[in-house]
């Protein structure tokens, strides 16, 4: 159970990322089942440049720049910017991206 879960939750949030890519049309949505590199592809769902994957790696700036990215995923979706801040919070994170991949 204590490997199972870690999976599951790891299958559950890149299988979301990919449908957001699929949405947004973002070409190679199946990066975001590779660690890390899936941080590149989220930049490129919110249009920014590939260089802010540096700026997603340093600690305590990223948490300002991942606020901003899921901000513009959030309204690339049409949706809130509020529900993209919602994946800074833990366990709401997994509802805000399931409502991000998974509603119109």
């Amino acid at each position: 159970m204590g490997l199972l879960l870690p999976l599951v939750l790891y299958a559950y949030n890149a299988y979301s990322l990919q449908t957001i890519a699929k949405k947004t049309k973002t070409k190679d949505a199946w990066l975001a089942w590779i660690p890390l590199v899936n941080l590149y592809l989220i930049t490129r769902i919110a249009k920014k440049s590939g260089w802010w994957v540096l700026l997603l790696i340093i600690p305590l700036v990223n948490l300002v720049f991942l606020g901003i990215i899921w901000w513009d995923i959030a309204k690339m979706r049409n949706k809130p910017g509020w529900v993209g801040i919602l994946m800074a919070v833990p366990f709401l994170n997994f509802v805000a991206i399931g409502i991000l991949a998974y509603t119109d």
